[in-house]
């Protein structure tokens, strides 16, 4: 594995098993395969920059994925419905962690606050966006889909908890309905 687009993923995935702190360098390079000194000459600000990169590929995933779809697709019913999908495979039907939510939760959230606010105020943005154009009111659709992301992120960390994956399915259905309902 060469290169730092290479790494990012499994950088992610030691950051969503371990969390910041508990992702030392001795984890990272059992899991990318590289030494330390590699590791450095890829990413020279540390575990730091390793972070921020893989917030900053998380974020244009969800960009390409989940926002620009929520702002611009026509009908935004369509898209409404696009993002559930891209939600669940996202997130592996509950089975995979937010990464994000576990940096807003750990100790090194002021470290990435601006990285963290923007991801869910800009999921919020998108959603309420889609929403109005559907013909809610303004502060319906801000309510609506600030419940949404929040109902989506509690059915991630329960479904983790309890170690049951059609828990996320049941919560994801359950949010279309209500969803397409209003």
């Amino acid at each position: 594995m060469t290169g730092r687009a290479g790494l990012l993923p499994v950088l992610a995935e030691v950051f969503r098993e371990h969390g910041y702190e508990g992702a030392s360098l001795a984890l990272i390079s059992q899991a990318t395969g590289l030494g330390k000194g590699s590791l450095y000459n890829l990413f020279p600000g540390g575990k730091a920059e390793m972070a921020a990169c893989v917030l900053a590929e998380i974020d244009a995933w969800f960009e390409a994925n989940l926002y620009a779809p929520l702002r611009e697709a026509d009908p935004p019913a369509e898209a409404v419905s696009a993002m559930f999908d891209a939600v669940e495979a996202y997130f592996r039907s509950g089975r995979r962690v937010c990464l994000v939510g576990v940096v807003a939760l750990g100790s090194e959230r002021e470290r990435f606050a601006e990285a963290v606010q923007s991801y869910f105020a800009r999921w919020v943005a998108a959603l309420a966006d889609a929403l109005k154009r559907s013909g809610r009111d303004d502060a319906a659709s801000v309510a609506l889909a600030e419940e949404v992301v929040a109902q989506i992120q509690g059915a991630i960390v329960l479904t983790r908890a309890l170690g049951e994956p059609a828990l996320f399915t049941r919560a994801m259905t359950a949010l279309r309905a209500r969803v397409a309902a209003i």
